[in-house]
């Protein structure tokens, strides 16, 4: 051997690959180019491939390992027989003198740097062919965690060098057209972190189902992980938006979701075992692995090594439970979404409803399949699976690669977006629905099924074969216009699928599809629980489990709603309507029939700006200025508009800007705009008298047209006399606009209108409204409509036509 067999981390950088591979490369680039700016990452060092190659050399394994591949290639043999025998091959040889002793020098010499007697390690694998931007590898070579002492070191460096063949590495190396003998594998020797005692998990600075560049994606379960990596446990999810990150003051976590983490690994004391898998206590099932503190931190680190790198990354990282101190264990190039194309994305859509889902879970990718369920709960049986299939089972490995590339879609029990199937899933192009905790039990083995991904981060399993639509939208034939054209946006868990629209904003954020859907309970109920049922109550602190009172739960989840909707678009603005929650409709939150009256016609009762100053919701309409404040203030999203809705009278106007500044939301104060919704025929009658009161209006045709016709919108008997292109509502909606600039202020519109009829679109183009809010499936469409009509209206100006002369 002429070169060193050894290499230390701080020496080798990331256009080492060739010698250290792609996972120990990139350890060596972030200790010797980002410790210096705050990115923790424990030393090591890393054998080379010239090792490896003088370890097949001196054991004389080529002519063997290539009897046994071309045995297999020439199906005379499985792929499992062919594994297994080279691997054998591997475990029976011995280490060169000259390799065993370098190990055991550099380890000795880790052991000096750290100041730890029998100090554990961490025995990685990196093939020089893995963690390009093409090709992850994932899982395909081995890790083995908690070594100490030089035999089990040297056994473990053994193994690494066995697991190049593994059948799934074999798999893979084929799928992606690697030679076998072309790759070689490095090991690495990095000092354990003792997250063991803490916790640990994946992150990617990209959202790795929507492509979505701005924020980190951080999951994280207690213990080693493995099980993360494995998909064995259901993590905590967080998601940093990283624009605001260095904003002064701002702490911008816009998602905070409380995985089950039923299980977690830990070092192995005594025994052959290095590692175990214990059950987790309810303390810890119901804690946040991670403080705000430890987010951010993570948050800023996936900002430094993107940078550094140039592209989206996915990082592994673990915090020591007896420093507290966070360490990068990994980084890796992301390799799904920074391969698809930015000019172009599919669009998935159901043709018809699916019911209630059959399981839901974690949506990985967008897309929707559907096919007979293959429900496998062992590796032992895959080979039961029938190609074109949509995969059922607990959890996947890298065992399960061969047959996951046949399947149509994948459903599995446990593991989240960061699991090995979620990976495998995005890399396969596959959709997938992970952690649903219980597809196993009732999916049933050749049920016809649908997988739908396409309704935001939540993807839900539908009995039958459901008929759906694909669509490519191409952006680069979307037109410039001289309107701003927004996007109308309800739902945060799809938020960031329409981020590569060219919107100028949010025109509309629905408050209530946060609270009805992801908060689930009457905010009154949340405050006074006492006074709901005692079947409420403890469904109520079921909900609210990991937050320090009920109150403080609906200000979290409604607050970092609110910020996921204003995300995609950020600066542009982000308009937010208040609660427009009926009586009838709060009534169904849990614990709501404790609060909310009986009316005859909801539609014209105790709704919008009525509710906000009157003591029987006052209370809890503070809990939703607490939220906007949050929102502006901590989360640091000041491009959020408030907008109060069905708000009847100047008088009350003054009622609700009153309270809303007794709760620390005064217009005008670090920036804050207040709109109003223009739906009421008195709103488009005194606009003169609610343009002193508000920076802007935004037209709702829904509730005008209804107003102005006397028709009940949701009747279906008279469906027909219900018509926004309505002479009446049409004149109403143009006196609108033309008082509101005569007011000196803005106005747009963000009712259903102009995403359905091209034509109003137009009108609304000629009376030269500022700006149009779009449903998003519409955005395309009427996008087009809008800059015909603003051609049409330069063509009409006097100075185009001709001359009568």
């Amino acid at each position: 051997m002429t070169e060193h067999p050894i290499v230390w981390f701080e020496k080798i950088g990331i256009d080492d690959v060739a010698s250290v591979g792609g996972k120990n490369a990139s350890l060596g680039e972030m200790v010797r180019e980002l410790s210096g700016k705050g990115v923790r990452v424990p030393g090591g060092f890393a054998t080379t491939a010239g090792a490896y190659r003088a370890f097949i050399a001196d054991n004389g394994l080529e002519p063997a390992i290539r009897s046994r591949m071309s045995s297999y290639e020439a199906g005379q043999s499985t792929l499992q027989e062919a594994g297994a025998a080279i691997r054998s091959l591997f475990l029976e040889s011995e280490i060169p003198d000259a390799l065993a002793d370098a190990i055991r020098a550099a380890y000795d010499e880790l052991q000096t740097r750290s100041g730890t007697g029998n100090l554990a390690v961490a025995v990685r694998s990196s093939a020089t062919a893995e963690d390009l931007p093409g090709a992850s590898f994932a899982g395909q070579q081995e890790t083995f965690l908690n070594v100490r002492g030089h035999r089990a070191l040297l056994e473990a460096c053994r193994r690494c060098f066995a697991s190049l063949f593994t059948d799934r590495a074999i798999s893979y190396r084929q799928t992606m057209g690697f030679d076998h003998f072309e790759v070689a594998l490095s090991i690495g020797v990095q000092q354990m972190v003792r997250s063991d005692l803490a916790g640990s998990g994946v992150m990617f600075s990209i959202d790795t189902e929507t492509g979505f560049p701005n924020v980190a994606v951080i999951s994280a379960a207690w213990g080693l992980g493995e099980t993360v990596v494995q998909g064995s446990v259901d993590p905590d999810k967080y998601l940093v938006f990283k624009p605001l990150l260095e904003k002064a003051g701002a702490r911008p976590i816009i998602e905070k979701s409380l995985g089950k983490k039923a299980l977690k690994m830990r070092y192995a004391e005594g025994g052959s075992k290095r590692t175990r898998i214990v059950e987790t206590s309810p303390a810890e099932r119901e804690a946040f692995v991670l403080d705000d503190d430890d987010i951010l931190e993570l948050g800023r680190w996936a900002v430094a090594v993107e940078a550094h790198y140039g592209r989206p990354m996915d990082m592994e990282w673990a915090k020591d439970g007896e420093s507290g101190l966070l360490y990068l264990v990994q980084a890796r190039p992301e390799t799904v979404q920074a391969g698809l194309s930015h000019s172009s994305f599919l669009r998935y859509q159901l043709k018809e409803q699916g019911g209630t889902p059959l399981t839901t879970g974690a949506a990985i990718g967008s897309a929707i399949a559907s096919g007979i369920a293959c429900v496998i709960r062992s590796a032992a049986d895959i080979g039961r699976f029938r190609d074109g299939a949509i995969l059922v089972t607990g959890t996947t490995d890298p065992d399960w690669v061969p047959i996951m590339k046949r399947a149509a879609g994948i459903v599995t029990d446990h593991g989240g977006a960061t699991s090995h199937a979620a990976i495998v899933s995005r890399e396969l192009g596959v959709p997938a629905i992970a952690g649903t905790g219980n597809a196993t039990s009732v999916l049933g083995h050749q049920q016809d099924i649908t997988l739908c991904c396409a309704e935001g981060d939540v993807g839900s399993v539908y009995a039958g074969l459901l008929p759906f639509d694909r669509e490519e939208i191409d952006l680069g034939t979307i037109p410039q216009t001289r309107t701003e054209v927004m996007v109308n946006i309800a739902n945060p868990a799809a938020a960031f699928q329409w981020w590569r629209l060219p919107a100028k904003g949010v025109g509309l954020a629905r408050m209530e599809f946060i609270i009805n859907a992801l908060i689930k309970a009457h905010p009154m109920a949340l405050l006074h629980p006492e006074r709901v049922s005692a079947e409420d109550n403890l469904l109520i602190r079921e909900l609210t489990r990991g937050h320090a009172t009920p109150a403080d739960y609906f200000v979290d989840i409604l607050s970092r709603g609110i910020a996921k909707l204003a995300a995609p678009y950020h600066p542009h603005p982000a308009i937010v309507r208040l609660s427009d929650f009926k009586t009838n409709e709060y009534s169904h939150l849990l614990g709501g029939r404790d609060f909310e009256p009986e009316e005859e016609n909801p539609m014209l009762g105790f709704r919008g700006a009525s509710r906000y100053y009157d003591e029987r919701y006052r209370e809890g309409f503070a809990l939703e200025c607490r939220a906007l404040k949050r929102v502006r203030e901590t989360l640091g999203f000041t491009n959020v508009i408030i907008m109060v809705p069905f708000c009847r009278t100047p008088a009350e106007a003054d009622r609700v800007l009153g309270v809303m500044a007794e709760n620390g939301l005064r217009r005008g104060d670090n920036g804050l705009q207040v709109y109003m919704m223009c739906e009421i025929p008195s709103n488009v009658i005194l606009a003169e008298e609610f343009a002193k009161r508000f920076d802007g209006f935004s037209i709702g045709s829904n509730d005008l047209t209804q107003l102005v016709l006397g028709v009940d919108r949701d009747s279906d008997l008279l469906a027909t006399l219900f018509d926004e292109r309505d002479e009446a509502v049409k004149h109403m909606v143009a006196d609108a606009i033309r008082k509101a600039h005569a007011a000196g202020i803005k106005i747009g519109i963000c009712g259903q209108a102009p995403s359905n009829y091209p034509d109003f679109a137009a009108f609304l183009v000629d009376e030269g409204i500022d700006s149009i809010s779009l449903n998003p499936d519409s955005f395309v469409r009427t996008m087009t409509h809008i800059s015909r009509a603003e051609q049409s209206a330069v063509e009409m100006t006097p100075a185009a036509m001709p001359s009568a002369a």
